[in-house]
């Protein structure tokens, strides 16, 4: 994995993981916009992590929006889903509740 990206809000980035591992889809609508919208709810920060970690793949989407880019977790994303989840949940409550309030 590419040790230069930078996770900036990891309680965002495990709540997109866990929606991509339930089989949700990312939706982007610019290239030049890292904002975008996941089970009706924007993400700010965590698809720039996501795609630079080889994560998620895009994917056609015929019946979609014209220029809109449509991503799902690939297999290594979904190991690293699993990975992540369990750590996570090895995490006393107090620490996750922390990384929910500052990022």
């Amino acid at each position: 994995m590419a040790a230069d990206v930078i996770i900036p809000d990891r309680g965002e980035f495990v709540d997109a993981l866990r929606q991509l591992r339930r089989g949700r889809v990312l939706v982007r609508a610019a290239d030049t916009d890292d904002r975008c919208l996941l089970d009706g709810s924007f993400v700010y920060s965590a698809y720039r992590p996501l795609a630079r970690y080889g994560l998620i793949d895009e994917f056609p989407n015929p019946d979609g929006c014209p220029n809109v880019h449509y991503y799902r977790l690939n297999p290594r994303g979904r190991e690293f889903a699993d990975r992540a989840f369990a750590t996570w949940r090895r995490q006393p409550l107090l620490r996750r509740l922390a990384v929910r309030l500052t990022g």
